[in-house]
């Protein structure tokens, strides 16, 4: 099974770069993904074939969906949270860049009409989860861009970002659901690298790798010390089911409680 997709160390190149698509023969989440990357000064129009939603990673660029034009901008995947375009199948999609910009880029194959929108930094909020859970070792910062409240009944994908703090944990307690769903990793340095849970697999993911995740795999992360660890998620809906909450693994639930009794060494005092 070719889940753990990593070829693209050595990053992308400029124009597109097709990472998977919705409709693989095997091991098919039903999600395209891709990296677009436009040099300064290009200009670059598509109409979108199905619904597609292209997330910001770096750069300077202007925009024009639906004949709105707006400025668009991110300069650390660290440290602003997220600016994207999500457009129905129909929409015709215009970039002109001021500067080097890439933008990952989500399909399905959804041809429902809904209206297009753009979200900017502060439609995204930048939610800390896990503080002070197990001894704050789950700290992270979770962006959902949109979701099942905040995008139209017709769309099919969700998605947003998960910030892992170097040397802790996120995606946890580790957790499953039915509708398959993709990571994507950057890191603060580009030998930085971390381990995603596949069930019972542990995978080393290192920059720009790509791990595809199905029904009844738990996906627990970590970073490794010294290295920031982001990822983007997409999931896509099921029909009549669509991603709501996931489902964390029984045994494990215990480690979300306030004042949950875990081990930790009486010398180290506070340090702990």
């Amino acid at each position: 099974m070719a889940l753990h997709l990593s070829e693209h160390r050595d990053g992308f190149q400029l124009g597109l770069t097709k990472i998977t698509r919705f409709d693989e023969t095997e091991d098919n989440t039903g999600i395209g993904f891709a990296s677009l990357r436009l040099g300064p000064g290009e200009q670059y129009q598509v109409e979108a074939e199905h619904e597609t939603a292209w997330l910001l990673m770096n750069g300077q660029v202007t925009a024009t969906v639906g004949g709105e034009k707006v400025s668009l901008s991110r300069q650390s995947l660290f440290d602003e949270s997220a600016t994207c375009i999500h457009v129905a199948a129909g929409e015709t999609i215009a970039f002109d860049t001021g500067t080097e910009v890439e933008f990952t880029v989500y399909s399905t194959a959804n041809g429902k009409p809904f209206p297009s929108r753009i979200f900017q930094p502060s439609d995204v909020p930048n939610e800390h989860r896990g503080a002070g859970q197990v001894g704050g070792t789950c700290t992270r910062f979770v962006r959902t861009i949109f979701d099942h409240t905040t995008s139209h009944p017709d769309a099919e994908l969700v998605l947003g970002e998960v910030i892992t703090m170097p040397g802790r944990w996120s995606s946890y307690p580790p957790h499953h659901h039915p509708q398959p769903e993709i990571y994507h990793y950057r890191f603060t340095k580009p030998q930085g690298f971390g381990h995603a849970e596949l069930g019972e697999t542990v995978l080393k993911v290192r920059q720009y790798d790509t791990v595809k995740i199905f029904d009844g795999y738990d996906h627990a992360q970590c970073a490794a010390p010294g290295y920031g660890m982001y990822y983007a998620w997409v999931i896509r809906n099921l029909p009549g089911n669509p991603y709501t909450v996931p489902e964390f693994t029984r045994e494990h639930i215990w480690t979300m409680e306030e004042d949950a009794d875990f081990w930790r060494p009486a010398e180290l005092g506070d340090d702990a």
